[in-house]
């Protein structure tokens, strides 16, 4: 009988406590481009003592609700980590099992009407050349979709390394260069932003970028545009990742005070 009871009293916590970060965030501005590394599915599955393919497809299932939670929060752009160039390096077995997950959901979104209600571009950022065709096949089939949305953003590093993009920018920019189209002493911080994977976005530098599992860094995520964001590490995993998460981290940011080195 006790624990009857006392399930619904955690639940009318959290939703007091979740009405209570609602108010306070919406005191302060509202960062409009975030980005979250999604880490701690296979820590989360082993805690459990689950099958690491479950701690997969539960953090898949967590990354659905982002859609919904930023649109009711106010931000404008989400720039999820989803798979890093290094992840590739796991055990081919593995790959597979995050590669079935991943082309699961990308055709759930593709259907979702969440993505059309809202308006919302997709883009993918990474090298494809990794992913299987259908992956890419789906990815290729969201951003036609959705190429002429501008309401909202969702990016999703997939196949994806920070350096990596740096030196495509550098190979990109010394092609122009080589073809005489851009001169040497011309090459700025614009020139550099036009060639980024997120020149698409209205902002590309996040104000906020956050990280589950504990971890205390970026693991090459955004790392040129992430100059000037600021960090939040929280100790949750992703797949126990809620909304009272993101509106403390939102917090978070809120009371800091951002100089950009002045």
């Amino acid at each position: 009988m006790r624990s009857i009871l006392y399930k619904p009293f955690l639940v009318g916590l959290y939703n007091v406590y979740r009405k209570y970060l609602e108010g306070q965030i919406t005191k302060a501005t509202i960062p409009q481009h975030i980005g979250i590394i999604l880490d701690g599915n296979r820590r989360w599955a082993f805690m459990h003592t689950y099958p690491r393919r479950l701690g997969h497809r539960r953090g898949a299932d967590n990354a659905e609700h982002i859609l919904e939670w930023c649109h009711d929060i106010g931000i404008k752009a989400v720039t999820l980590y989803a798979l890093s160039t290094e992840n590739l390096d796991r055990p081919q077995e593995e790959l597979d099992e995050l590669f079935e997950v991943i082309e699961e959901k990308l055709k759930d979104l593709l259907d979702d009407e969440r993505i059309h209600r809202y308006k919302i571009k997709v883009k993918s950022l990474g090298n494809s050349d990794y992913l299987t065709e259908e992956i890419r096949e789906t990815l290729n089939n969201l951003e036609e979709k959705t190429k002429n949305y501008s309401n909202h953003f969702l990016n999703i590093a997939i196949a994806y390394g920070g350096r990596t993009e740096i030196l495509d920018v550098i190979r990109k920019i010394t092609e122009e260069v080589n073809k005489g189209r851009l001169e040497i002493n011309d090459i700025d911080i614009k020139t550099v932003d036009k060639y980024l994977y997120t020149a698409h976005l209205p902002n590309p530098e996040p104000e906020l970028i956050i990280r589950t599992s504990g971890e205390e860094r970026l693991s090459g995520f955004l790392l040129w545009q992430g100059a000037y964001s600021e960090l939040v590490f929280l100790d949750v995993y992703w797949p126990d990742f809620r909304k009272i998460d993101l509106m403390r981290a939102i917090r978070t940011y809120q009371n800091r005070l951002r100089r950009f080195g002045q």
